[in-house]
Parts: C-alpha cells; structure tokens; sequence
C-alpha cells in the first residue's frame, strides 16, 4: 500500500466521504488503489467507474451480496469478491449509476468483509469549486473522514458556471458577486465554512481540505496561500471552522505521485 497518499488523506478509515469539485472522483479511485478490501460507492449519482475498479456489481441489497460471498458462496461470476469493488444500486442511464442511501452504506462500512468504503457524496458537474445545496452532502451517520475538494485552477477565473458549481451559492458564502475573479481567499472561505466543504459534517469527523490540480510551480504557490488562510480560519478562535483543520493536502491527481504537499 502507498501510505503516503493515504495517510495524508486520513483515509485509512473505514468510511471515508468526498465532497466538492475539482477532483472526487480521481481522488476516490486514486485510493481506492492503496487500501485493502476496499468498496468504491455513492450516495448520489456517480459516472460510470468499471474502469477504475476491480468489478462493480449492481445490486439493491448490497449487504447480501457481502455476506454471501464471505461466507464463500458463488456470486454468480466467481467465489469470493474482487477489489476494489464498486457497489451501485440501479444505472439510471449509459453514463451514470445511482447513490445508495445513507443507511444503506453505513450498513455497507460495517460489513465483516470490507476493510475500506470510500463514497462520493455530493455531485459537482465537473466544475472546480462549488458549494453545496440544501439536500447536500449526503453523509452517512458513520462517516469518519470527509475530504472537501476544491481545484487551484479555480483562482483568476470568473465566479460563474463556467468554473463553479451553484456560482450563486459561492457568491453567498464568500461575499462576491457573480463574475468576480475568483481570489484564494474565496476557495478558503468555502472549505472553512459550514455552508461550505464543512457543512453537516460530523463533530467528531476528521475533516481534511484537499486542493487538487496543483501541477506546477505557479500552482504550488496558489495552493499554499489557500492552505495558510485556511489553517489561519481553524486557529481563529471565533471562526466556524476553529479547530476543525489541522492540515490541509496538496494534490495532482494526473501525477503518477499525486501527493504534492502537506500543509500544517
């Protein structure tokens, strides 16, 4: 296993949710890799994965499935089950699968045969940064890490659909208006609030920031400056996010070392 990756995701946890834009799914399957015994599912839509995983068995009661074949019972295709595992509920069309249920993935993460359950957990469009809207993130009680994902890529672009999810949710939360620059005091801003990245994330949760797309040197610097405000919010005594952060995570997730810096 690469613990690198993993150990600076704080993602060698049984459940462990990903939320934000800019880079889920490439996290999500980038894991999925270096754990052990290691299910790959959603609580909303998910675009097809096959690709990055072992297998992926479609099914409405995963549980049996998991229990059936640890108890070493044919499951149709082989004894035993392949990992990294991807567990989806329905394909809702050519491109995509359905999420399943909260419960149903806390029912999942406690399964004897699985190690690992990572989950995409809220939707962004394929945009860099987002916020999230009344019916998000959908996190399962159990969650034990969420990591919030925003791209440097974001910074210097217009705050409109073009590069964000919900542009009007961001202006919001940050105080900007529509078609302003996006500053990286805005991107911290939406990791550090709960109307952000922190939204409903459990107390007892660990929460890590991942800024991702940080594929050279100009991009290093920007990533760095979002982690030192961000770190500077968690200090603040009187901020939302006071004590919630105690790093925040560098990536390229096209990078055959994805892991760029860690930020404490």
């Amino acid at each position: 296993m690469d613990s690198d990756l993993v150990d600076a995701l704080a993602a060698d946890a049984s459940l462990t949710c990903v939320v934000g834009a800019g880079g889920k799914k490439s996290t999500l399957y980038e894991l999925a890799g270096r754990l052990e015994r290691t299910v790959v599912t959603a609580t909303v839509r998910i675009p097809i994965f096959d690709r990055q995983v072992a297998a992926v068995r479609v099914t409405e009661d995963p549980i049996e499935l998991l229990e059936r074949t640890a108890a070493g019972e044919p499951d149709g295709a082989a004894n035993g089950l392949e990992w990294p595992l991807g567990l989806v509920p329905e394909q809702e069309r050519d491109d995509r699968y359905l999420g399943y249920d909260t419960a149903v993935v806390d029912r999942i993460a406690a399964a004897t045969s699985v190690d690992h359950v990572l989950v995409k957990a809220d939707g962004a469009r394929t945009r860099l940064l987002k916020a999230p809207n009344e019916r998000e993130p959908q996190l399962p009680e159990t969650v034990e890490t969420v990591l919030a994902i925003a791209s440097v890529d974001a910074v210097g672009r217009p705050l409109d659909e073009g590069a964000v999810h919900r542009p009007e949710r961001v202006a919001a939360v940050t105080g900007r208006d529509l078609g302003d620059p996006i500053r990286p005091d805005d991107v911290a801003t939406i990791l550090t609030s709960p109307d952000g990245g922190l939204k409903d994330v459990p107390p007892d949760a660990t929460y890590v920031p991942v800024l991702n797309m940080v594929d050279d040197a100009d991009d290093r610097a920007i990533g760095r400056e979002v982690a030192t405000r961000i770190l500077e919010r968690s200090a603040d005594a009187d901020a939302d996010a006071h004590g919630r952060i105690s790093r925040v995570v560098l990536t390229s997730m096209i990078a055959d070392k994805p892991l760029v810096d860690v930020i404490e």
